[in-house]
């Protein structure tokens, strides 16, 4: 049967920060979370939606202890002010789960392309800002979600914002190349530094959620939008079992620094299993180069983990 949600090791006394957690991938695995005993804090873009999500949660599992706060991944602003409000000195787990998906090309709020904004840069300071809380808790994890599809494209250091050229799809499989470029410099990084702390990745898979369908709504494609629903329908597993890798890669015993977990059969479905990854993913020298270009776009310098 593999690894389910009864798997998960009991949770109490850990603070969990999961982004992105009002539907899908990011509210299932807050809910699993907080079932296991977890407090677990909702970052969300819109607080009416966290909000709902935080009372849908709760109805779910009583007694469950929820906070919702503000995040908007798209805005460093935002994102700066999220860390100014975290009212606690330690953080057991950070999920970096939210995202977007192949979107009309756009800028966040600081100019910079939406999916490579939103998806590593936004992540990336989250992480950087939240990291003094995270060395503090021992055994504490860092779990960025990246996608199978990061296998359809390197990144391209000449054009990070996709300035000269965008292909939706090539802008999204490269932002989560990023996502595992940034996961195998923070776990060397960590490491260097002896801190008790676990970088790791993981993807879902081929999971039903309101990613896949948020781009063609948003321009009106509605052709699109029933491609993807119908897909969803034909061919995903459900986002219960898509949050699996994730919540293998933040409770399981045994996660290695800089592993990648995905679904068993095939990259698709199934339980949590080690995943194949490019190769490119594993570039020592390009992950350090995204790294140093990621501290001068976001203006946030993990001065802990300065080498």
């Amino acid at each position: 049967m593999g690894w389910t949600a009864q798997s998960i090791p009991d949770q109490t006394g850990r603070l969990a920060v999961v982004t992105g957690a009002n539907s899908g991938l990011g509210y299932v695995t807050a809910r699993e979370l907080a079932r296991r005993g977890a407090r677990v804090v909702l970052a969300c873009r819109s607080e009416a939606r966290g909000r709902d999500a935080g009372d849908r949660l709760v109805a779910q599992v009583p007694g469950a202890r929820v906070e919702v706060e503000r995040l908007d991944l798209g805005d460093l602003g935002s994102v700066r002010a999220f860390a100014r409000r975290a009212a606690y000195d330690r953080l057991d787990l950070l999920v970096n789960n939210a995202g977007v998906m192949a979107p009309p090309y756009g800028t966040t709020a600081d100019g910079f392309e939406t999916q490579f904004g939103v998806n590593h840069l936004g992540h990336f300071a989250l992480t950087g800002l939240l990291l003094p809380r995270l060395l503090a808790a021992p055994g504490a994890r860092v779990v960025t979600v990246s996608s199978m599809l990061h296998a359809l494209a390197n990144i391209d250091p000449g054009d990070l914002n996709s300035e000269h050229r965008y292909r939706r799809w090539t802008a999204y499989a490269r932002s989560k190349t990023a996502n595992l470029l940034f996961t195998h410099e923070l776990a060397r990084r960590l490491a260097a530094h002896g801190a008790d702390v676990i970088a790791a990745a993981a993807h879902p898979g081929y999971a039903a959620t309101n990613l896949q369908t948020a781009g063609p709504r948003a321009e009106g494609r509605r052709g699109a939008e029933r491609m993807m629903e119908l897909g969803n329908r034909l061919f995903a597993q459900p986002a219960e079992a898509g949050a699996l890798p994730t919540l293998y890669a933040a409770t399981a015993p045994g996660v290695r620094p800089d592993s990648f977990h995905g679904p068993s059969f095939a990259m698709w479905r199934g339980a949590p299993a080690p995943s194949w990854r490019a190769p490119w993913t594993l570039d020592d020298r390009a992950a350090h180069r995204l790294w140093d270009v990621s501290v001068q776009l976001s203006g946030v310098d993990f001065a802990d983990l300065a080498v």
